[in-house]
C-alpha cells in the first residue's frame, strides 16, 4: 500500500538526517578546537559550556526534530492507512514539512527566537488543521 502523503513524511525523515549530518560536521571541529578532555561524566550541559553558539543550535534543531514531528509522522501514517493521504491533507502535509526546513534554517544559521517561534506556531497551526482533518476521517466527521 502506498499513499502520497507518505513522500512528505519520508522527506521530513531524510531532512532530519541532513540536520544529523550538520550537526556533526560543525560539532567534531568545534570539540577538537576546544581542546579539551572529553570526561566520561560530562553531561550535555559541560559540552554545549565549551563549544560555540553556533554549532549547539545545529544540534538543538535535530533535537526539534524528534519532538512535534513525531506527531506529525503519526497524523501522516493515520491519513494513509485510512485513504484519506491526498488533495488537501497532502498539501497540508508538504506546507508543515516545508515550514520545519524553514524553521531548522533560521535555527542552525542565525538562531533569532522570535522569528523561529513565529516559524513555529505557524507549522503548529499545519499539524493541527491536519490532525483535525485526520481526525475527522478517523471518527467519520465531515
Amino acid at each position: 500500500m502506498t499513499s502520497p502523503i507518505l513522500q512528505p513524511a519520508i522527506a521530513l525523515v531524510l531532512w532530519t538526517f541532513v540536520m544529523w549530518a550538520w550537526l556533526y560536521a560543525t560539532r567534531i571541529p568545534a570539540i577538537r578546537a576546544a581542546n579539551r578532555p572529553m570526561a566520561p561524566a560530562m553531561t550535555a550541559a559541560d559540552l554545549n559550556a565549551m563549544i560555540p553558539a553556533q554549532v549547539r543550535w545545529k544540534a538543538d534543531n535535530y533535537n526539534h526534530l524528534h519532538e512535534q514531528p513525531t506527531l506529525f509522522y503519526a497524523v501522516a501514517l493515520i491519513l494513509a492507512v485510512a485513504g484519506a493521504g491526498q488533495g488537501l491533507n497532502l498539501w497540508l502535509a508538504w506546507a508543515y514539512v516545508a515550514i520545519r526546513v524553514v524553521h531548522s534554517l533560521i535555527q542552525a544559521l542565525g538562531n533569532v527566537i522570535l522569528v523561529r517561534f513565529s516559524v513555529f506556531m505557524v507549522g503548529s497551526l499545519v499539524l493541527l488543521a491536519l490532525a483535525v482533518r485526520a481526525a475527522g476521517v478517523v471518527f467519520g466527521v465531515g
